[in-house]
């Protein structure tokens, strides 16, 4: 696998996403390169380092898992 990409949506709002595009000029991200996550604000140019995602074992019991948490969030929010 080369490269890999997830986008987490609420209606028609990208929320963030992650994915294995290399940026070795950017230190803040060697930690986990290439897998990172871009986030807002600055969604296209904000990216953090995203240890959760590997090319080595499963990446979506962890997509599940904070997709799940903001689910929860959200409903926290809204007093459901």
């Amino acid at each position: 696998m080369a490269k890999v990409e997830y986008e987490v949506w609420r209606g028609n709002k990208k929320l963030y996403w992650y994915d294995s595009q290399p940026h070795p000029s950017d230190p803040a991200l060697q930690s986990t390169a290439p897998h990172h996550k871009h986030i807002h604000p600055g969604i296209k140019h904000h990216r953090i380092p995203a240890p959760e995602m590997s090319f080595t074992k499963p990446n979506f019991p962890a997509l599940i898992h904070e997709i799940e948490a903001l689910i929860n969030e959200i409903k926290g929010q809204s007093g459901e």
